[in-house]
């Protein structure tokens, strides 16, 4: 093609764009509700495409972070758990598959600073966790080899914003600071603030110095491996099953379970977790909505190429090639969508930004952005929707005969069956893709109400929580710990206002804090197999009452039971039904943490159930009074009022006692449970508004349809007005010829639906995805709004004067 001829087939395209835009500007009311709907349709995806993208496939921020994993201690497919001190030795020593192999721990400590303390968010790490992962530190050398040696002088990698923040802005490195009342020297700054490493988010990093274990637990500690090039984690998996089962004989005494194997899985799919599941549901969400609002415009598209045959014909009449005017079309079929591809990229935008303030609580959502990736995903829906939207149209123009273009002009449409069909086709494809996503809505919802109508074994109304951790260098023995708590027991129940205060290591209804191994000495464990294990609480005698968790049998703790007396436990109703059924759990014996040299703790007292795992979790937990070394416990307490009113004079409280201890996380126990239904609440709320979007696209669909079709046989309709027909004959017709379409929708939607079940199955709690109560409450509001949509064009049409519409044409 020479250059001439290219020039003139530039020329030719913007012609035919310019053409393009003038028609759309003749028909504004078309062009705008066009554009909109698919801005919305790709704006929306675009945004969940984005964050799925982030997610689930970015690979983590770190060199070659496919060759990262997490180990942890696994005895089953579905049990795992953190490792232990005494694994990491053996992983340490022995390992033959990593190039490096870290420990990671999250926590906090009480940052002093100007005589006050603040609770600062921690990641304990050995001295290679940074070159593991392949982070760079922008100043300093970071920590070396053997620092993590206890001993040694312990160092710190902290943020540049932790450190302008409170100290300003002088050089760091060298200098020191005070965490639980222990000098760390700073070795290093990572750029920025708040960061997530391996799961842990922290500001600070202090060096993890572990002295040689003496048992088997307890456990909490992650390790992170770098995987040796070309070694697989098969081969990972089979260098640490030889380990666990090296190191299980050292330990057997305290750890019966042989069958626990310390293993390895990628550390993306770690971070990742469940989000998934929520992900997966949106996206095939937008997808739907997506494909409707395609399939909107589509229709809008097909009408108002019918209602221009007569144009074409005149076109082609006067000599125009089909093959020009075909190229025409397309082009107007392309424009279209692409001018609302360039909208939806600014949808795309504000929805990636709602997404992440409203959307579920995701890991790496911070990481999710309107990249190059996702616009050109957006532009690739709007070709695409071009097309798509563009294709009919063109094939219904250029397979028209001239002569019945000429003859039928714009009411040519109206006696073509073909199109009748396809445009019913569209609107039936519509409803039946809106029934899943608003059955998807209706049983998240049912799922949320639910969730909401759980017992969580105690009254929430209130109670505040708080939770406080004593610097370990302040309080380095027993006696400073428990007069200390006790003190603060004393102090804040003097609050005016406060009925009862309680310290326990755990908060329902999602935090429990460790779960514990135990042995019950009638019936003990085989040799060689797993140890029962529970969410463990210590607590004081007045938690229960604080919470207001009710006495089934024997009795609550008494202030005699401490360590001078012998250890005894209180279990709650499922725990003393699991391991007790049809009996008295009361003076059980059993050995906790597989401590066989520790004496054996006594079931005293079966509480009701609270749930610690979370509200859909089982209300198993033990009880053990907290006159141990806990330097970190949380504050229950139950007021007469309104509990936020107590919040400053119990941080007063605090600081009088001791202005080095901070006090941190104060929350009403109602937030608390608000908090604990947060992610599947607004899953919820974005489901339904996807679905209000969809069902609305469908019902405006099917009005666009049958009001079309109503403006095309106008003359019809007045005719048989004329010769009698009802008013209501004229509605049920219209009416009949809308549901119709509907019905169908329906049953098509109702298959989709049943095939797609697996997709809500893992986000619903006590409702089943083929809940058909659900169905039917579902269907009948879609019958409804499909009914009011079909119901005012055939009013419209029942009011047409017959007179009038003979006089039509």
């Amino acid at each position: 093609m020479g250059q001439a001829e290219r020039a003139g087939t530039l020329e030719t395209v913007l012609a035919d764009v310019r053409y393009a835009l003038r028609g759309l500007r003749r028909s504004q009311g078309f062009a705008l509700t066009a554009i909109l709907t698919l801005a919305l349709g790709m704006g929306t995806t675009s945004a969940v495409f984005s964050a799925v993208n982030a997610v689930l496939l970015s690979p983590l921020p770190y060199p070659e972070s496919e060759r990262l994993v997490r180990v942890f201690q696994q005895n089953s497919p579905t049990n795992r758990w953190t490792i232990s001190n005494a694994d990491w030795q053996g992983i340490k020593e022995q390992q033959r598959t990593f190039s490096s192999v870290a420990l990671l721990r999250s926590g906090g400590a009480a940052l002093s600073t100007r005589g006050q303390a603040e609770w600062v968010r921690l990641g304990w790490a050995t001295s290679a966790f940074f070159p593991t992962l392949g982070v760079t530190l922008v100043r300093g050398g970071g920590f070396q080899e053997g620092d993590d040696t206890p001993g040694r002088q312990p160092g710190v990698v902290v943020s540049e914003d932790f450190w302008a923040r409170h100290f300003g802005t002088d050089d760091p490195i060298g200098r020191t600071i005070l965490l639980d009342g222990t000098s760390y020297t700073v070795v290093g700054t990572l750029s920025g603030g708040m960061q997530q490493h391996a799961g842990v988010r922290a500001e600070v990093w202090p060096i993890l110095q572990l002295p040689t274990p003496t048992r088997r637990g307890p456990f909490g500690f992650a390790a992170i491996g770098r995987l040796k090039p070309g070694v697989t984690i098969d081969a990972a998996t089979r260098d640490l099953a030889g380990i666990s089962e090296r190191i299980y004989p050292l330990w057997a005494s305290g750890f019966k379970d042989r069958t626990a194997r310390l293993t390895p899985y990628s550390l993306r799919d770690v971070i990742v977790g469940d989000a998934s599941k929520s992900l997966g549901i949106l996206l095939a969400a937008v997808a739907l909505v997506l494909v409707i609002a395609i399939a909107n415009v589509a229709n809008l598209v097909l009408v108002r190429s019918t209602s221009r045959a007569r144009e074409m014909a005149v076109r082609t009449a006067l000599g125009a090639p089909r093959k020009r005017i075909a190229r025409q079309l397309l082009t107007e079929s392309l424009v279209l969508p692409s001018m609302g591809g360039v909208l939806g990229l600014v949808v795309a935008a504000l929805g990636l930004k709602a997404l992440t303030v409203l959307g579920p609580n995701l890991p790496r959502m911070g990481e999710a952005r309107l990249d190059p990736l996702a616009v050109s995903f957006t532009l690739g829906i709007a070709l695409l929707s071009g097309v798509l939207v563009g294709t009919y149209p063109l094939v219904y123009t250029m397979t028209r005969s001239l002569a019945t273009s000429m003859r039928s002009g714009d009411r040519g449409a109206g006696t073509n069956r073909g199109t009748r069909i396809f445009q019913g086709t569209l609107v039936a494809a519509e409803f039946a893709l809106a029934l899943p996503l608003l059955l998807g809505a209706g049983l998240l919802f049912q799922s949320l109400l639910n969730l909401q109508r759980v017992n969580p074994g105690f009254d929430p109304r209130g109670l505040l929580t708080a939770r406080v951790s004593l610097p370990a260098a302040s309080y380095g023995d027993s006696a400073a710990i428990r007069r200390f708590w006790n003190d603060a027991l004393r102090s804040t129940g003097e609050i005016p206002g406060v009925v009862h205060v309680g310290l326990a290591s755990s908060l329902p209804p999602d935090s429990f804090g460790e779960t514990n191994n135990f042995d019950l000495l009638d019936k003990p464990v085989e040799p060689g197999s797993a140890e029962p294990v529970a969410p463990w609480s210590w607590v004081t005698p007045r938690l229960f009452a604080a919470l207001g968790v009710p006495l089934v049998e024997g009795r609550y703790f008494e202030e005699t039971d401490n360590f001078s007396a012998p250890p005894v436990v209180i279990v709650s109703r499922a725990w003393a039904e699991r391991y007790y059924p049809g009996g008295s759990a009361i003076g059980k014996r059993l050995y906790a943490g597989g401590c066989r040299e520790c004496e054996p703790s006594t079931v005293v007292g079966v509480v009701g159930n609270v749930k610690y795992e979370g509200l859909t979790g089982g209300g198993d937990a033990v009880y053990e009074p907290a006159w141990r070394d806990q330097r970190e416990l949380n504050l229950v307490i139950r007021t007469a009022a309104d509990p936020t009113s107590i919040v400053g004079p119990l941080r007063d409280r605090i600081r009088t006692l001791d202005p080095g201890v901070p006090i941190r996380d104060l929350a009403t126990m109602e937030n608390r449970l608000s908090d604990a239904v947060a992610n599947p609440k607004r899953l919820a709320w974005l489901l339904g508004a996807f679905a209000t979007a969809a069902v609305t696209l469908a019902a405006l669909g099917v009005f666009g349809v049958l009001s079309y079709i109503v403006a095309q046989q106008r003359k019809e309709i007045g005719v048989r007005i004329a010769l009698g027909a009802g008013r209501a004959a004229i509605v049920g017709m219209v009416l009949r010829r809308g549901m119709l379409r509907t019905v169908i929708g329906l049953a098509v939607g109702i298959l989709i639906s049943l095939q797609g079940k697996r997709v809500l199955d893992a986000a619903l709690f006590e409702v089943s995805a083929t809940d058909w109560t659900v169905f039917a409450w579902t269907s009948l509001l879609l019958l409804g709004v499909a009914f009011l949509a079909c119901w005012l064009p055939g009013r419209k049409a029942a009011s047409i004067e017959p007179v009038e519409a003979l006089r039509y044409d």
